[in-house]
């Protein structure tokens, strides 16, 4: 067989050509080379392939960011799920304070009252043990200065021993569970006398 310009070509040859555009075989190119169309398509592509990449960059750190929030989101969640019951059970301490306290001492050393005292006193202590294993702290209040973040002032108490500001009474007693404000200390602050 023949070509156009009448060259002799191997049918082997021949047949592995087959199909090949007739502008890529002509005699003066021994490589094809990309037609201006080709190197316009070429670089579209290459921006698309780019684009791509580019948007799966986001989509991952987009992924993490969602991975990271939901496992801080399960961290809270697994050490704050006891709040509103912890808030609820505080009423129930303070009761047990305010029975305590109501007794006289003299009722206190009475036989038929010491055990029910003893009884009283160890569940306050069971109860201070559960708030402890659960995270649960009281606020110091008596003695320092008034922060907003964890005491509610309720009165303000003339007294030349204590600086303003400062606490000298308290009258619930306040709660933090892990490092979040359960419930703040209702105190009483100092002012200066009139």
């Amino acid at each position: 067989m023949t070509d156009k310009k009448s060259k002799p070509v191997d049918e082997a040859v021949e047949k592995e050509l087959e199909g090949v555009p007739e502008h890529l075989l002509d005699e003066g190119s021994e490589e094809a080379e990309a037609t201006e169309g080709d190197a316009e398509r070429i670089a579209e592509l290459e921006n698309k392939l780019a684009e791509a990449q580019q948007e799966i960059l986001y989509a991952k750190a987009d992924t993490q960011n969602v991975r990271r929030r939901m496992e801080k989101e399960i961290a809270d969640a697994r050490a704050y799920a006891a709040t509103g019951f912890a808030r609820d059970i505080l009423s129930v301490s303070d009761n047990l304070s305010r029975a305590l306290e109501s007794i006289p001492a003299e009722l206190r050393e009475d036989e038929k009252m010491k055990g029910l005292v003893i009884g009283l006193e160890a569940t306050g202590r069971e109860l201070e043990s559960v708030f402890t294993k659960n995270g649960i702290t009281r606020i110091a209040a008596m003695g320092l200065p008034l922060d907003p973040n964890q005491h509610q002032a309720m009165v303000e108490i003339p007294s030349a021993d204590a600086e303003p500001g400062t606490i000298v009474a308290e009258m619930q007693a306040g709660y933090m569970i892990k490092d979040r404000l359960l419930r703040p200390a209702m105190v009483g602050v100092a002012k200066k006398p009139d």
